[in-house]
Parts: C-alpha cells; structure tokens; sequence
C-alpha cells in the first residue's frame, strides 16, 4: 500500500481519536475505505460516552459503513493496533487490510491478522504514539479498562 496514501487516511482517524479525547473518551479512532478509495465509514471508541463496552473505534467505523455486499478490498485504519474484538471483526467480514497508526502501546491482534491473510500496515506514527501515551499516563484505569485488564 502507498504510505502516503496511508498517512491520508490514518488522518481520518486521528480526528476521530482527538474528538473521542475530548469528550472524555478513549482516544482511539478509526475509518473503514473501500477498495476505490472511498471513506465508507468514520468512527471513535466510545465505550465511555455510551457506557457501551462494544463501542470501539473499529466496530463504530464498521457500523457507520453500513451493509456492504462484500468488504472484500477495503482497508480499516485505526490510530492503534486492534484488539481480539476488533480483528475478529475484520476477519469475519473479509476486511482485506489494517493500516495501523501505532503498535507500540497495544499489539492486540495484529500479528494474527497477518498471519492469517489481512494485510498488515504499521506506520509508527508519532503522533498516535504520543496521544495514547499521554492518556495511558493520565487515565491508566481507564485505559485497563479498555483493554481489558480492569
């Protein structure tokens, strides 16, 4: 995949993650593209504001696309690697690519969605990296929460 097309994209979900942020949230955003390069679907975890534990970032994006015929050839771009949920998602709907804005705070699936077919870009962003720090640093119960070690 074209890193700079990547970037663009990972963009979309960085604002999701910073609106996501200042509403108390998790920052953590997402966006689902078809294989034209089309934004399918835009969203955030928002377990927090919904009190929903299903509310990630990736199912919300997912949700926001609506029914596709296939999901085959399109790309979901999260600010950070998804969790078993979220690439079970991707798996079971045949999501073809995940462009990863950081893996350094949350590996979760990554690897077993590679290893399983889906493509697996990490772009080792800065700026997710540093988003995520702060909040793990600011919110850790929150974030254990999260990721289910609360």
């Amino acid at each position: 995949m074209d890193q700079e097309q990547a970037r663009r994209w990972l963009a979309t979900a960085f604002e999701e993650a910073r609106a996501g942020l200042g509403e108390g949230g998790v920052p953590i955003g997402a966006a689902l593209y078809g294989g034209g390069g089309e934004l399918l679907g835009r969203g955030r975890n928002r377990r927090v504001q919904d009190g929903d534990p299903s509310a990630h970032a990736e199912t919300a994006a997912f949700r926001d696309a609506g029914r596709q015929r296939s999901y085959r050839g399109t790309t979901m771009v999260t600010t950070l690697s998804p969790c078993w949920y979220c690439s079970g998602l991707v798996r079971q709907f045949g999501i073809s690519r995940v462009v990863v804005g950081e893996d350094r705070t949350f590996r979760g699936g990554r690897d077993w969605l590679a290893e399983h077919g889906v493509e697996v870009v990490v772009l080792d962003d800065p700026a997710c990296a540093a988003l995520m720090r702060g909040f793990v640093a600011d919110r850790p119960e929150l974030w254990n929460e999260d990721i289910g070690q609360g």
